[in-house]
């Protein structure tokens, strides 16, 4: 390894969950020249299951940011580049190898100024001194190519003939790869436009020689309003203007893959049973009350969660797995139990690990967790694996009930549905009562009728007499 390949360190797109290929950068939190220690984040990136943040593994300064936001780049690929050892400035071209320099102009030797007064300040490092019109080579990249234009020299205080402009650098071959000419303007400049949001490569220079100024970026954020303030101009007249197309990505290709194998690879089947949870809604009431709940997410779903925990006890060969390659039921002692979210991003399904051994406090934090992190956009790819079972909670939406899909590698779902006021036979007479209909779907290679049967039926009766959580536990 070369010594400028040790100094210029590249970051790759990390496999952030299990075997996820790619991920879309949403956000960098960083820009060339900035300082970055080891442990800070620089990103934000979005995969197939969730938004994460990636933290850098060295210290060094920000050379390149390789992909603009909203770019999704493989898993492997480099995405930022950091000179870790900046304080090497101009030394770097002139150790380097000969033959990476261009082939049609090779650079003079210059002398040394004694300081940087009458110094032009560049991206990196300083211009060419007062007197001088040689260009300095830019630092190689190996594997990369640049084409950069050099800063010409400012006048003399008393030249013998005005100082020529430099003419741009020809682009270099490294490897085979090329790369256009990155925006000049000075850290101050770049800043600003970091915080205003603008793309400096957007930016029309007005400075001498091609240098952006706090001007341009002002002016281009200034037309960047304007656009976002103008009225929407009518859709192409292909589509009558009724159509809008949005790429598919992220989190919504990945719960569309999902769907789709789950529909085509396990049998659903679906049972319904309607039951009166006036007694539930009671207890909830009850317990918000409770100074031993007090603080937690106490709700109908907390209760329903704890009903199919209880099921899942009472017939545990429904908490199963289904291994299509080695032909094997897998039997789980455990239960990771999966609450279906609907985010901004689309719908996820995070987990609460070990749900069964935790007592109803404690249910309820995790829940109320769970929720929380999801609508934040945080939830991690770890709590969306190895569920087990889910709930979807299809109520929040006025919605009776449905025909959930089984969220891939587990044999069972529960949709719960409105709780409403409903007229009820009750000890012999129609009275009004709180009433609502579960559906539960389920694998039929692994769980048969009665099975699925029995849960339903076991889950209904928890939720009609909240009292049979103390007896059947």
């Amino acid at each position: 390894m070369t010594a400028v390949e040790q100094r210029f360190r590249e970051f790759k797109m990390p496999d952030v969950g299990e075997g996820l290929t790619e991920a879309e950068i949403l956000k960098w939190f960083v820009a060339p020249g900035d300082t970055v220690t080891d442990g800070q984040v620089v990103c934000e990136v979005e995969t197939a299951k969730a938004a994460v943040e990636l933290p850098i593994p060295f210290d060094g300064v920000v050379h390149e940011l390789r992909f603009d936001e909203g770019t999704t780049v493989d898993v492997g690929t480099p995405i930022i580049s950091v000179d870790t050892d900046p304080g090497a400035g101009e030394a770097a071209p002139q150790t380097a190898p000969a033959a990476q320099a261009p082939a049609a102009e090779k650079p003079a030797p210059e002398p040394e100024p004694a300081g940087k007064e009458g110094r032009q300040a560049n991206l990196v490092g300083y211009g060419a001194a007062p007197a001088s019109t040689k260009r300095r080579p830019r630092k190689p990249l190996p594997g990369r190519q640049r084409a950069e234009a050099a800063a010409p020299a400012p006048a003399a205080p008393a030249p013998a003939a005005p100082a020529a402009p430099a003419r741009p650098e020809p682009a270099s071959e490294l490897n085979g790869s090329a790369r256009t000419a990155r925006p000049l303007a000075k850290p101050p400049v770049r800043k600003l436009a970091k915080d205003l949001g603008i793309a400096l490569e957007t930016v029309t220079p007005s400075g001498p020689d091609g240098i952006i100024t706090r001007e341009d970026v002002h002016a281009a954020a200034e037309a960047v309003q304007a656009v976002q303030e103008a009225p929407v101009a009518a859709p192409a007249p292909a589509t009558g203007g009724r159509e809008r197309r949005v790429p598919v990505k992220g989190v919504r290709k990945a719960t569309a893959q999902a769907m789709v194998n789950s529909a085509f690879t396990a049998p659903h089947v679906t049972e319904f049973v309607t039951v009166d949870v006036t007694r539930t809604m009671k207890l909830v009431a009850d317990l918000k009350q409770d100074p031993e709940m007090a603080g937690l997410r106490v709700n109908p779903l907390l209760l329903v969660a704890k009903a199919l925990l209880v099921a899942i006890r009472r017939n545990p060969d429904i908490n199963a797995t289904w291994d299509e390659d080695n032909q094997e039921i897998v039997y789980k002692d455990y239960v990771n139990l999966g609450i279906a979210a609907a985010t901004p991003r689309g719908l996820i399904v995070p987990n609460i690990k070990d749900a069964h051994a935790k007592t109803l406090p404690e249910l309820a934090s995790a829940l109320g967790e769970l929720v929380a992190t999801a609508r934040e956009g945080k939830t991690s790819p770890a709590a969306m694996s190895g569920g087990t079972v889910t709930i979807t909670n299809v109520g929040v939406f006025g919605v009776d009930t449905g025909t959930p899909l089984l969220n891939p590698g587990e044999s069972a779902i529960l949709a719960f549905g409105a709780v409403k006021l409903q007229p009820w036979v009750h000890k012999g007479k129609v009275k009004p009562r709180q009433v609502t209909t579960l559906a539960l779907s389920f694998d039929h290679r692994l769980v048969d009728g009665e099975l699925g049967s029995k849960v339903l039926a076991d889950v209904a009766a928890v939720l009609e007499r909240p009292k049979r959580l103390i007896t059947w536990t």
